[in-house]
């Protein structure tokens, strides 16, 4: 970063050099903010004959290069934009330094053809300084911030992660009352630097910024089923709001969850990356129902394709608080993906596998920090950065046993994961745990995938498969491709019986793609009239619903039987229901006896969402709302035949 009285003389000699900048005046309010969530007003005036081009550029920390802002907003998408003034307000989240507001003019002769964001955008340039606002910050000693659980592998133990800007000592008090936290645990500081990282955008100075001291602590001994109070910090640096959970009780014999992959999250403003608005829908229709279960444990299992930050570091900051209300009262479970992970230079990349770039130079790093899932899985880098981690594992979760794979690293046989998944799969007390769910990111089975996969959905198919038919999985679930797809029960392309034919008789596994969180790569599967010469590609006949809305899955279990229902997020209503018996037999399955593009099911919103429904959580929706949209970008369709089009 180049000295602070350097960057200050820039500055002045960019407004020096506009003639027009002694009209134009720029102003924010308020410049302190009590916490990530709050708005900052934007207000200018005097900017001679405005552009549709001109924009405001967002800065942290202030002492930022032009070219390195990290998002921006066109004047023109204000109403009065063509006055030469305006106003904008929008929430900013807490990066653990300043911001800054910068407005430059630019001109269409200045595009530069190959400078694009994600989307082929022209991204703006930074040559026309036209005024340059006060800086805005965060007050200190309001505690820390990012708040999630998860579950440790053991019943009677919550772990709580946050982060804080200086990684003093800090702590979790808890208890059973809001006003008696009586019982204390320090917590473990990790933090990792830009060194650490493996290539750009992450560990360069576009993409790089301070991520913070990130902070572990384990609440244990704890009851069965209560409703636990905490809070987080210290008496130096202050205390966090008072959040709670339900403890878990596997005596009960009942699991819920909410299940989906690809999620993001969304940003109010342009930035070099596509971000995902959908996420908002999915984190408040998923709020809906955490708050509708009442005073009952449940999880989020989120697959893969987590912040899609991709090397710009201020996105995990964004998708943290994003999901701050939903992940500190739920255990919020995650696999990796390739958005977190693949890197030009990863140990394991066979000829045959599809792994590019698509991590950003992330390399697994912010993900192995920022997360701290059961079980000790890991694997080196092969760089100076650390060692890759929460790759494999499983929990039971009243009668469901959830397993978790990585997609990313070797899968093959004789591998350390492999021979993880083989005995734990194995080893399951169906007693116990009567259900089986399997996660991980790239499906095994998608018609919506394109020709990068193939070979490695061949190995899947070859060596993963026959574990989950041997072992009776029940349920398996993927994302990475942004649509719902649920298949009949499967073993080898081929679909099984889905009734009972004698008392042994038994389903192979049901898989389900449920990548369809936040996303937007993925098209819908019709013909559009702009794109006339996009594939359409008929729905095979092992799929048995295709579903094109953005949402989520829902799962409840019982001894006896696991419902897994597909919201949408358009509506909040179930739009696919499937439930698994004990015994192993299929119902509600939505059995397709012809090539029909879709299938309709008939679909009840059932158990307790229903109560819940008219709580709409005005608390949540006001911490998120104010996101400015953005629309949708089309990109060519994907099918089950091969096709050239790669799915992200």
């Amino acid at each position: 970063m180049i000295p602070f009285v350097t960057f200050t003389l820039l500055i002045l000699f960019s407004l020096i050099s506009s003639s027009s900048s002694s009209q134009i005046s720029i102003s924010v309010t308020p410049k302190t903010l009590s916490k990530s969530g709050d708005f900052v007003t934007i207000k200018w005036t005097g900017i001679p004959s405005p552009s549709k081009l001109d924009f405001l550029g967002i800065y942290s920390p202030p002492s930022s290069l032009h070219d390195n802002f990290i998002g921006y907003i066109f004047l023109s998408s204000t109403s009065e934009w063509e006055s030469g003034s305006g106003s904008i307000s929008i929430p900013l989240v807490n990066l653990r330094s300043g911001y800054q507001f910068r407005i430059f003019r630019w001109t269409e002769s200045e595009i530069v053809p190959d400078l694009v964001d994600h989307d082929h955008n022209p991204l703006p340039q930074t040559k026309h300084l036209l005024a340059v606002s006060e800086e805005v910050g965060f007050v200190s000693g309001r505690g820390p911030e990012q708040v999630h659980l998860a579950l440790t592998g053991f019943e009677d133990e919550m772990r709580v992660m946050f982060v804080t800007p200086d990684g003093k000592e800090s702590y979790v008090r808890y208890g059973l009352t809001r006003g008696r936290l009586g019982r204390v645990v320090k917590t473990r500081v990790v933090r990792y630097e830009k060194e650490d990282l493996c290539d750009a955008p992450a560990n360069s100075s576009i993409g790089w910024r301070d991520p913070g001291y990130i902070h572990d602590g384990v609440m244990r001994n704890l009851k069965k089923g209560k409703k636990y109070y905490y809070q987080v910090g210290s008496d130096s640096r202050g205390w966090s709001t008072i959040f709670s959970f339900v403890s878990q009780n596997r005596d009960t014999g009942e699991t819920f969850a909410f299940l989906f992959g690809d999620m993001g999250t969304a940003t109010p403003y342009l930035t070099f990356l596509r971000t995902q608005e959908e996420s908002k829908s999915t984190i408040k229709w998923i709020s809906r129902d955490i708050e509708a279960l009442g005073n009952k444990p449940a999880l989020i299992s989120h697959i893969g394709d987590i912040s899609y930050a991709r090397g710009y570091s201020w996105l995990w900051d964004n998708f943290f608080t994003q999901v701050e209300p939903v992940a500190s009262r739920v255990p919020y479970h995650v696999c990796i993906g390739n958005h977190e992970y693949d890197w030009p230079l990863q140990p394991w990349k066979p000829d045959w596998s599809s792994y590019g770039k698509d991590g950003g130079g992330e390399c697994g790093v912010p993900y192995s920090y920022k997360f701290h899932m059961p079980g000790n899985s890991s694997v080196p880098t092969g760089m100076h950065a650390p060692a890759t981690r929460n790759l494999y594992y499983s929990f039971d979760s009243g009668p469901v046993h959830f397993v978790y794979m990585s997609t990313e690293t070797n899968f093959l046989p004789g591998s350390n994961q492999y021979d993880f998944l083989k005995h734990d799969l194995e080893s399951v007390d169906r007693v116990k745990t009567p259900f089986v769910v399997f996660q991980g990111h790239r499906p095994m089975y998608s018609s919506s995938s394109g020709t990068k996969d193939i070979s490695l959905r061949k190995r899947m198919v070859e060596y993963l498969e026959p574990l989950l038919v041997k072992n009776n999985v029940n349920l398996v679930l993927w994302g990475h491709v942004h649509r719902y797809e649920r298949f009949c029960p499967l073993n080898n392309f081929t679909c099984g019986s889905l009734a009972l034919n004698g008392k042994e008789q038994k389903a192979f596994p049901v898989q389900i793609v449920i990548g369809m969180a936040g996303q937007d790569w993925q098209p819908i599967w019709a013909p559009r009239e702009d794109h006339p010469t996009d594939p359409i590609f008929p729905q095979p006949l092992q799929s048995l619903y295709r579903g094109s809305e953005f949402g989520y899955v829902r799962l409840h279990a019982t001894k006896e039987k696991l419902t897994l229902s597909y919201v949408g997020n358009h509506d909040g209503e179930v739009h696919d229901k499937v439930e698994f018996l004990a015994s192993g037999q299929l119902l509600n399955a939505g059995i397709r006896d012809g090539p029909a593009d879709a299938v309709h099911m008939e679909s009840k919103f059932s158990w307790y969402v229903k109560v819940g429904s008219v709580l709409m959580l005005g608390a949540f929706m006001g911490y998120i709302v104010g996101f400015i949209s953005h629309a949708r970008k089309n990109s060519a369709d994907n099918g089950w035949r091969p096709i050239k089009t790669e799915v992200i």
